[in-house]
């Protein structure tokens, strides 16, 4: 959240997990004094999330529309003062090392008209091994700036073909499917484990960009409820293991009904996770 400037996001998460019990006090001070750094620090968030982010959460806000343009006025402003703005831009997103600024260059080529843009952020979609969030940062960008059409790329060693006029752009432009995972931890975890849920959504929230366009995306999509149990078993699965370092597999298969019979997918997903989460330790 703090990489993505979701300061609003990150202080509400702190007070959640202030609310918590059963943690170990060190956290709890950790917590705090990470909470009063944001506040002094970044006042202005104290009493919404908001951010420049491109999270999942579904309190996210869209932004207002005089607020859309007065972003757009702006990147037109500095593009007129200077004609390499464009240039610049494309140079911060495309050769810099990965940071914040990665991110605000890409939102704000996103104001910009050109079809050069274009050409050159799905050149590099394509050619660059980029890691699989900011892929779909540039999936977004280039949806926003009207592109039309498929694009196909690699993620990881699968090729991936993507419809852009489909990529979300908000949480709520993801299909159903997407939030009935999250639904399913929620029944098991939601009051006894409030801890858990949240961290669940969260990953959750970033897995899904992730992994957008892959074979994995499409079979959560297959509007089969024995996927969807897996998946929500797996994510719980995760989860727990993060946040405790214990791994029972068999309580966490039992609690979404898994069978025998589906336990090899239900691995399969597990690795999906594992393997993102791994990817994001060595970032």
């Amino acid at each position: 959240m703090l990489e993505n400037e979701r300061y609003g996001e990150a202080m509400e998460l702190l007070r959640f997990l202030l609310q918590c019990q059963g943690q170990d006090e060190r956290h709890y001070e950790e917590w705090q004094a990470l909470l009063e750094w944001l506040e002094a620090a970044f006042p202005q968030y104290m009493n919404h999330g908001g951010g420049q982010g491109a999270g999942l959460d579904s309190d996210e806000h869209e932004e207002e529309p005089d607020e859309e343009e007065m972003k757009r006025q702006n990147v037109r402003a500095k593009l007129a003062e200077d004609q390499h703005y464009a240039d610049k831009l494309l140079h911060t997103a495309m050769e810099e090392p990965l940071s914040e600024q990665t991110m605000l260059a890409l939102e704000q080529l996103s104001y910009l008209e050109g079809s050069d843009i274009d050409d050159k952020l799905v050149g590099w979609l394509m050619q660059a091994r980029l890691h699989p969030l900011l892929q779909f940062r540039v999936l977004q960008t280039l949806r926003k700036r009207g592109m039309q059409g498929t694009v196909q790329f690699k993620r990881g060693q699968e090729q991936v073909s993507v419809d852009m006029e489909t990529v979300p752009l908000t949480p709520e432009e993801f299909p159903p499917q997407v939030a009935m995972v999250t639904e399913r931890v929620a029944a098991q975890t939601e009051v006894q484990e409030p801890t858990l849920y949240y961290f669940a959504q969260e990953l959750w929230s970033q897995f899904i960009m992730a992994i957008y366009g892959t074979e994995d995306y499409r079979s959560i999509l297959d509007e089969d409820d024995t996927t969807i149990d897996i998946w929500a078993a797996a994510l719980h699965q995760i989860v727990t293991e993060s946040l405790t370092g214990s791994r029972n597999e068999e309580e966490s298969r039992a609690m979404y009904g898994i069978t025998d019979t589906m336990r090899f997918r239900f691995e399969q997903a597990y690795r999906s996770f594992r393997q993102f989460v791994s990817a994001g330790m060595q970032e």
